[in-house]
């Protein structure tokens, strides 16, 4: 793929909310228009104060946020002194964008008047829904949000997924050497990479659980490419191009075991002090001891025959048959399979 997964999705969130940002502003510039200009043109000042303003935002929000010396430095101050750092550099976003702005639309130039503190207190309300939009995103998930807002698991639905569960190898060993702080900081790289892998391939970051990600896609979208079945591989791929970092800064380099099935849950809204998207079911059960044999049968990523049976294989991973697993509550043993890379050996 010529763009990767994680830039498709943030430059689809960053042209949508660029897009309501700019016909927001086009509207309040369009009622706040006292008849000194014409309406299209209030309209269009608003539209232009919007580009100027929302797109810096948008970009330290959705890009800069990634940068290492943020990541690194900016969001590991304290609290109070983070805060100051943003609400200084919205505040000059803010300001200098309806100085500029006016500067150029309006025929007078700039002015300090009523229409400005308008357009002032206008500005610094979007921007603080848009702050708030991408806090609750990050720490929800923009889908979970999504689903949350529109209350789309309101009541609870059965419905056919995927689950891929990516658990850490030797994570107690590696905490013991590190030391919790630098063992954090490994497994935030970890995820990071994961993350980018479900990014690739269309999933779902249901939770993280410790030392372990959850992901997760609907049936159809999942088994008719594959996708789900490379998704471990792409993560292997991922951490692999940062493998220089992770040794420079861990002198380890991350390993995972992977497991993936398929069938029938119950999603839906659960908690009440805290609200999240619980997926209920056999199907995570049986992901999870999925997981649990990898160490035992010396496998990396393995897999439920019955996943197999619906997915197209991607071209370069292989199947090995494995002997049925027995699971707890299930009449049937479980037929499973390990999938590798072609040509590459076995892990276990």
């Amino acid at each position: 793929m010529n763009v990767r997964g994680r830039d498709r999705r943030n430059w689809r969130i960053f042209l949508w909310l660029s897009l309501g940002s700019a016909l927001i502003s086009a509207y309040f510039g369009y009622a706040i228009n006292e008849g000194a200009v014409p309406n299209w043109r209030s309209a269009l000042s608003g539209v232009a104060s919007s580009l100027m303003i929302a797109t810096p935002i948008l970009f330290f929000e959705i890009w800069g946020q990634r940068h290492e010396f943020v990541r690194r430095h900016l969001r590991r101050l304290p609290l109070v002194w983070y805060f100051l750092f943003r609400v200084t550099f919205y505040s000059v976003v803010i300001v200098g964008g309806l100085i500029l702005t006016r500067a150029v639309i309006s025929p007078q130039g700039f002015r300090f008047d009523a229409t400005f503190r308008d357009s002032l207190v206008f500005a610094i309300s979007m921007s603080t829904i848009i702050n708030l939009v991408f806090q609750i995103g990050l720490l929800l998930g923009f889908r979970t949000l999504s689903t949350l807002l529109t209350g789309h698991y309101a009541k609870p639905r059965a419905e056919q997924r995927v689950f891929l569960l990516i658990d850490m190898k030797n994570s107690t060993g590696l905490a013991e050497r590190l030391g919790p702080i630098r063992f954090h900081e490994l497994l935030n790289d970890f995820f990071r990479d994961v993350a980018d892998a479900a990014l690739e391939c269309g999933a779902e970051i249901h939770k993280y659980v410790g030392d372990e990600a959850i992901l997760t896609w609907t049936r159809d979208k999942a088994l008719a490419d594959g996708i789900c079945l490379a998704c471990p591989f792409v993560a292997r791929q991922r951490i692999a191009a940062h493998a220089a970092q992770y040794r420079r800064r861990f002198d380890t380099l991350p390993e995972f075991r992977a497991a993936i099935h398929c069938g029938e849950i119950v999603a839906g809204e659960i908690g009440d002090v805290r609200r999240e998207i619980a997926y209920v079911g056999d199907t995570l059960n049986v992901a999870a001891r999925l997981l649990d044999s990898c160490k035992a049968l010396g496998r990396d990523v393995l897999t439920s025959a019955e996943l197999l049976e619906r997915s197209r294989l991607p071209d370069d991973l292989r199947i090995e048959p494995l002997p049925t697993l027995s699971i707890r509550g299930r009449d049937a043993p479980l037929e499973i399979a390990a999938l590798s890379r072609r040509g590459a050996p076995d892990q276990g």
